[in-house]
């Protein structure tokens, strides 16, 4: 594949032209098992190309952990490689949290028997605003009491760090809920007619629901929001 500015030859489809320093991915889409993952670059549209990393688990905590963080690691470089404007993501959750926490990219989930496919179906939407602001800026309202106190406000501050949610406005609480001795729960509810979503926080019998505003322009964007959201949610342990 040739650099779609400069003409330049490139190693790989989709890598980032070193020569007149321009991208020529859109997007990256991960299908991550625990011994395999898959790269597929895409632009405008249409997939240019795709790339398998594969791994042997390591038995013991400590090895293992070294070999996942160096599996990867090797997914990371990949995507590095194409400099992307968003990378999506399915499978083993484990895996997608630790190449996660390697990236600095817009990341999704994407939930779909066919990822690539229900990826390209997004790539002709015109894409979300992003809400650059402290996750303390986003937070408002006349209620300022959280259910759950800490965990309650670590998730929170989590729906409120993410890119497309413009405010999270918190709501009364109800202390008339069934009990529960599981902890803090926190769940995004289903989007509505303009994208926006609710945060609905357990603490035993006490139920609070937030207003989550986002940055969606109708429940089809609201629904990848709330998706995304709900995956960050389990990757602070706050979902069951």
């Amino acid at each position: 594949m040739e650099c779609r500015r400069c003409g330049s030859s490139l190693d790989r489809p989709g890598d980032y032209c070193l020569v007149c320093r321009s991208d020529n991915a859109d997007a990256v889409v991960l299908e991550l098992d625990r011994e395999r993952a898959r790269v597929t670059t895409l632009v405008e549209e249409r997939v240019v190309g795709a790339r398998e990393v594969t791994t042997t688990p390591e038995d013991g905590d400590e090895a293992g952990v070294v070999e996942l963080r160096n599996f990867a690691g090797l997914v990371a470089d990949e995507v590095r490689r194409k400099r992307p404007e968003k990378v999506y993501a399915t499978g083993d959750r484990e895996v997608v949290r630790a190449v996660r926490e390697q990236l600095r990219y817009e990341f999704y989930r994407v939930e779909d028997d066919d990822p690539v496919a229900a990826v390209l179906d997004r790539q002709g939407e015109a894409p979300l605003d992003v809400v650059d602001a402290a996750p303390s800026e986003k937070i408002g309202g006349s209620h300022s009491t959280l259910v759950g106190g800490r965990d309650g406000q670590r998730a929170v501050y989590t729906a409120a760090g993410h890119p497309h949610v413009k405010k999270v406005i918190p709501g009364p609480i109800d202390a008339g809920g069934s009990g529960s001795r599981s902890g803090v729960r926190a769940k995004a509810t289903r989007a509505d007619a303009n994208g926006n979503v609710r945060l609905l926080l357990r603490d035993g019998s006490s139920v609070q629901e937030n207003r989550i505003v986002t940055t969606a322009r109708g429940k089809d964007l609201g629904e990848v929001v709330r998706e995304d959201l709900n995956e960050a949610l389990r990757e602070e342990d706050l979902q069951e």
